[in-house]
């Protein structure tokens, strides 16, 4: 199916208090975006950087009043697609399960493990059914950015790996710890899944940058995770995420075709209900996630 017009692209930042407070940001204006999946996390922000539209949101709201497992992941990413996001960077802290990815280390993740298991992770149902394709979750085009920008910073970081997605809001026993270390994993975060998921199928590009701010509690040689010990390493990485969103999103202006991995693009082939079998009432409710293929 080939797409009859291509929108300038809106860069979505998803991230915790202090991400959303970037130099330069002109026009800032708090707005309430409404979604019929409920409540966002919080109002979003939208202003420009160099001219280039762009979308703020709390994930935990204003305050860090929610925790992971009451997100409204599917509020957050419709409301987000109603806003005209095309791509979303996610900015999250996690815990590190690799000796080598010390905080203050960034990892530009390109796989997730989701082990969360209380929240709606898809905008179908019974109804409209759909499977869209994730065996490559994030958008390389993204990421190919992302690269050279953190090289330019001098931030450390890492290109590729995967992030573990915890239901929390605990943190992980020592015996998960070694668990998801023997699974080869490199991150542990409680927020990205099933957000990764739910950008792919309102066909958003999508990725993950995931600032390290502890050990979780494998590491011989440091202290059990605390808030306190988080909570200082993450205000610097604030400092750095903020540096890093001022200088990617103007580079993301001049996109001129549809994302080349097929982002916009997820929902191509996804939607398995036959067109007479469709509940109109959930065809509705996702006009704004895929209206694109619903009304072709």
């Amino acid at each position: 199916m080939a797409i009859k017009s291509i929108k300038p692209p809106i860069i979505g930042v998803i991230g915790g208090s202090g991400i959303y407070e970037v130099d330069g940001l002109k026009n800032a204006e708090w707005r309430r975006v409404e979604s019929p999946f409920g409540e966002m996390s919080d109002e979003v922000l939208f202003g420009n950087l160099e001219g280039q539209p762009i979308v703020f949101l709390p994930r935990h709201g204003r305050g860090h009043r929610i925790p992971p497992s009451e997100i409204n992941f599917r509020a957050n990413i419709d409301g987000l697609k109603r806003c005209g996001v095309t791509e979303i960077i996610s900015v999250s802290a996690c815990g590190s399960l690799k000796e080598d990815l010390s905080p203050g280390t960034f990892v530009v993740c390109d796989q997730f493990i989701d082990r969360t298991f209380a929240r709606e992770k898809s905008f179908f149902g019974t109804g409209l059914v759909a499977h869209v394709g994730l065996g490559h979750p994030t958008c390389s085009r993204l990421s190919a950015v992302i690269d050279k920008t953190l090289e330019e910073l001098g931030i450390s970081y890492k290109m590729g790996g995967t992030y573990l997605a915890m239901e929390g809001p605990q943190f992980s026993t020592l015996a998960e710890s070694k668990l998801y270390r023997s699974w080869d994993c490199d991150v542990i975060g409680m927020t990205n899944m099933p957000e990764a998921k739910l950008a792919r199928e309102a066909e958003i590009c999508y990725v993950t940058i995931a600032m390290v701010t502890d050990y979780d509690c494998w590491h011989p040689d440091h202290d059990h995770v605390t808030v306190d010990s988080i909570i200082s390493v993450l205000l610097g990485n604030a400092d750095r995420g903020r540096a890093l969103i001022k200088r990617v999103a103007p580079r993301l202006a001049d996109r001129s075709t549809h994302c080349p991995a097929g982002c916009h693009l997820a929902l191509e082939n996804a939607i398995i209900t036959a067109p007479d079998a469709r509940d109109s009432k959930m065809v509705a409710k996702l006009e704004a996630i895929a209206g694109r293929v619903l009304n072709s």
